[in-house]
């Protein structure tokens, strides 16, 4: 971002070699939404909004004969979303099978809070767990550090999602 955003030009970007350009954006480039495979889009939808307390975005036509359905979790600027027959003049938009994606993450400033809230809304939330020496072990992270607390749970279809304690205090 160093190009524009710091005083220089368009014409100082045409003029960078192009191992520069690519090491350099000129433009924000914002995740807006994540698209997960789910098998029943109304039983997503309800886990999402009603178990989870994502915000509906939207619900509708995506394209012909397509359902989408966009939902937020709180204090996220990137939605999920999932459908049936979702598509672009090139194919499917998801060939995934339901319940395959692993991994996702939502950053949270308590782990224990954020476990015990999903717990008491019905959530199956396993064990906290932080790693040390490179080695995972019981409990959040001693020191409470950034990043290195987790805890996982799934929804309905068995997609993977983990809680990680993100700290935007100065630790």
């Amino acid at each position: 971002m160093r190009l524009l955003r710091d005083g220089g030009s368009a014409a100082a970007l045409a003029s960078v070699g192009a191992d520069d350009v690519k090491e350099h954006m000129t433009v924000d480039l914002t995740l807006e939404l994540v698209i997960i495979p789910v098998s029943d889009v109304d039983r997503a939808k309800d886990f999402y909004t009603q178990t989870l307390g994502f915000k509906l975005e939207v619900d509708g036509q995506a394209n012909r004969g397509g359902r989408i359905v966009q939902v937020t979790p709180p204090g996220s600027a990137c939605s999920i979303g999932f459908g049936t027959g979702l598509a672009l003049d090139s194919g499917p938009l998801v060939t995934a099978a339901p319940g395959s994606q692993r991994g996702l993450h939502l950053a949270v400033s308590d782990l224990v809070a954020a476990r015990d809230e999903l717990i008491a809304r019905g959530v199956q939330v396993g064990g906290i767990l932080h790693v040390s020496d490179g080695e995972w072990q019981a409990g959040p992270d001693p020191e409470r550090s950034s990043y290195m607390s987790f805890a996982e749970f799934s929804d309905p279809d068995g997609n993977l999602w983990l809680l990680q304690e993100v700290r935007r205090d100065g630790e």
